[in-house]
């Protein structure tokens, strides 16, 4: 699977990569095995996915849930020592806020758009998420979204 690419996280993969959760983890597993081995090269994902998979991740039901300082160690090791974490950039916040309204994003939704302005502004040429609908937008900027499963098809395991 080696990847050199700007490839982007959302928090589906490393959530689905980092806590087994059956079948649904399968390909997120295999994608964060190819960051840890170097297969992947400058993996990006932002703060706030970090931030959603501790918070998703204390949260879950029983027998998947996470003690915090088991998803603290978790998001400092597998995650933000091997994955590159970005942010959104001071001077494009209220550029930011300002296309959310104009583009009539409303209540969660705000979170993805977030998330898919980091990538974008990161130089994201791909964005590996398995909720694929949440950041089509991002294909007309020429960054192509696929499925932690369509992913690993594509280039191998």
């Amino acid at each position: 699977m080696a990847i050199d690419g700007r490839v982007f996280f959302d928090t589906s993969v490393l959530l689905a990569g980092l806590i087994e959760m059956g079948d649904a983890s399968v390909a997120s597993r295999q994608i964060l095995d190819a960051v840890a081995t170097g297969d992947v090269k400058r993996p990006m994902t932002a703060w706030h996915c970090c931030l959603e998979f501790y918070s998703v991740a204390t949260r879950l039901p029983a027998g998947w849930r996470l003690e915090p300082e088991q998803a603290r160690l978790l998001l400092t090791s597998e995650i933000m020592d091997l994955i590159h974490v970005c942010d959104l950039p001071e001077a494009a916040r209220r550029p930011f806020l300002a296309s959310a309204g104009a583009e009539r994003v409303a209540g969660g939704r705000v979170y993805d758009a977030h998330i898919a302005e980091i990538a974008r502004l990161a130089g994201a040429r791909l964005v590996v998420t398995d909720n694929r609908r949440h950041f089509v937008g991002l294909m007309r900027h020429g960054i192509r979204v696929l499925t932690a499963v369509e992913f690993t098809d594509e280039h191998g395991s």
